[in-house]
């Protein structure tokens, strides 16, 4: 049986900035934008050095995903550019939630918060 996967779907009031954010902070290319037929964003995929990150406008498609609130979720990504990201999401101008540290565990690690308040952690710690 192959290993599955995992997509976080993460979900924003303003989409177009969310993709903006992702694309400029986190260095994301937009593969797929479907829109609804009032412009929001139903589905976009954007990728992240191999990785797709899937999202979307809140308040739309199906439930239970409609029903769903924006925010305040935590989404952690193990990787070995730790440093480089960090200088391009200082960079960016983006919201640093917790600077670059070398843990205590052996991670060397930092967090950003993107615009609607999600938390972006990133470190060289691959549980």
């Amino acid at each position: 049986m192959a290993t599955p996967r995992f997509y976080p779907q993460v979900l924003y009031w303003d989409a177009d900035a969310g993709i903006r954010w992702l694309k400029d902070a986190l260095g994301c290319t937009c593969g797929h934008d479907h829109r609804d037929e009032n412009g929001s964003v139903a589905h976009a995929e954007l990728n992240f050095s191999g990785a797709t990150i899937m999202l979307s406008s809140a308040g739309i498609g199906r439930e239970p995903f409609r029903s769903l609130k924006p925010g305040g979720r935590l989404i952690y990504c193990a990787l070995e550019q730790v440093d480089e990201l960090y200088q391009r999401v200082r960079e960016a101008g983006s919201d640093i939630a917790m600077e670059i540290t070398d843990t205590s565990y052996g991670s060397r690690d930092f967090t950003v918060r993107d615009p609607e308040g999600n938390l972006w952690a990133f470190g060289t710690y691959g549980p």
